[in-house]
């Protein structure tokens, strides 16, 4: 039996804007997106990281940048506030580079970030969204503790008016 994987030494910062290059990395790369309708153009990622440099300095949302030692980024873990069906909710997100996936990181960050929304108190229960085929993501929210509320279409913020199925989870921090 294999015991449990640990992840390597990370840490969680604030985005800042020279992050331009991890979120052109991300967001252009056509296996990172596939579950969220393929690569971003160039310019709109460069414009969302300002959008969301902006919304971390006021204080709304919380977009880490996962780094590894030696000042690495090997993705992003966030968490915002926004409307689905006119309901309000706290959603988590997360992406971690092909080259640093499998080693646990993701869901370190996702517990870390869970963590200190519990000790802040102000998001409420936190729902996830992930793929129906993205079996990862589904497994993370799974092992971290969220409950599976329904299989859904939603609406990808980044791309207005695209939809894709995705399971509905939900845990109170």
């Amino acid at each position: 039996m294999l015991g449990p994987v640990i992840p390597p030494p990370f840490q969680l910062r604030d985005v800042y804007p020279d992050d331009g290059e991890a979120y052109l990395h991300m967001r252009c790369d056509p296996v990172m997106m596939a579950e969220l309708g393929g690569p971003q153009p160039r310019d709109e990622v460069l414009d969302k990281l300002r959008r969301d440099v902006a919304a971390v300095a006021a204080d709304q949302w919380w977009i880490r940048m996962i780094e590894r030692s030696g000042g690495t980024v090997a993705g992003t873990v966030m968490l915002w506030s926004h409307e689905v069906s006119g309901t309000a909710i706290s959603e988590i997100g997360w992406m971690v580079l092909p080259e640093h996936q499998g080693v646990g990181l993701a869901s370190a960050a996702v517990r870390e970030l869970l963590g200190e929304a519990a000790r802040d108190g102000r998001w409420g229960n936190i729902h996830a969204f992930s793929g129906i085929t993205n079996v990862a993501s589904n497994s993370l929210c799974r092992s971290v503790g969220f409950t599976l509320l329904e299989t859904t279409e939603i609406d990808f913020a980044a791309r207005p008016g695209q939809t894709f199925a995705a399971n509905h989870w939900v845990i109170t921090p």
